[in-house]
């Protein structure tokens, strides 16, 4: 970048976190004050436990409660308009009776390598913390 000070190819990153560190980055390249084209990287952060002083509910603490307060805003429920074909297809009974051919993983690890492959046929890899 700018006639090749900055050659090493540092990208610009949006980081989107989600539980339990909920937050957002946005990583870029800026210019240091002064005369001259000097580059450096540079980070714009918000975390939500910090900005707010509190951790978020989990999913499931949000979703829990919806339901003892009647909210499906979130969630499909019957009687709510909700997608028919998404609860059939989720009883016990759809799963034993279809094959499907879902790229499973082992826990602890970074997902299936369908994933990896899914990126690098557009020239992408995943972001490791």
């Amino acid at each position: 970048m700018f006639d090749g000070e900055m050659a090493d190819g540092t990208p610009n990153l949006l980081i989107v976190r989600i539980q339990p560190e909920e937050g957002i980055s946005l990583k870029f390249l800026s210019k240091r004050p002064g005369a001259g084209m000097k580059l450096r990287p540079v980070s714009m952060d918000f975390n939500y436990g910090s900005s707010f002083g509190e951790r978020s509910p989990s999913a499931y603490e949000t979703l829990l409660l919806d339901a003892l307060l009647d909210d499906a805003t979130l969630y499909n429920a019957a009687g709510h308009g909700g997608s028919q074909l998404g609860r059939g297809r989720a009883h016990p009974n759809v799963w034993r009776e279809e094959s499907v051919d879902f790229p499973n993983y082992a826990a602890g690890t970074w997902g299936p390598d369908a994933a990896d492959a899914m990126l690098a046929r557009r020239g992408h890899i995943w972001r490791k913390p």
